[in-house]
């Protein structure tokens, strides 16, 4: 099975935007749900997305998504993975 690939944008826009809170409600439900071992989460901060006046970015199985908040960040995670 091919695990889901999330990348979390941590480019200082990015993470002042919110996605540091971002990545804790991906934390928590991943470990909620029991998939922590499932997805590959990879954190990019030294090198931008490119998108910082869209952002907090998140890209998912390169999906983009821009202007991420929290409740957004819970129904991408839904989305991908059910519940």
């Amino acid at each position: 099975m091919v695990k889901p690939k999330i990348t979390i944008c941590m480019g200082s826009s990015c993470f002042a935007r919110g996605n540091e809170r971002n990545l804790a409600v991906c934390e928590e439900f991943l470990e909620a749900h029991g998939l922590q071992d499932e997805v590959n989460v990879e954190l990019a901060g030294s090198l931008c997305m490119g998108n910082c006046a869209n952002g907090p970015v998140v890209v998912v199985d390169g999906v983009t998504h821009t202007r991420v908040d929290r409740e957004m960040m819970r129904e991408i995670l839904c989305k991908t993975f059910g519940g």
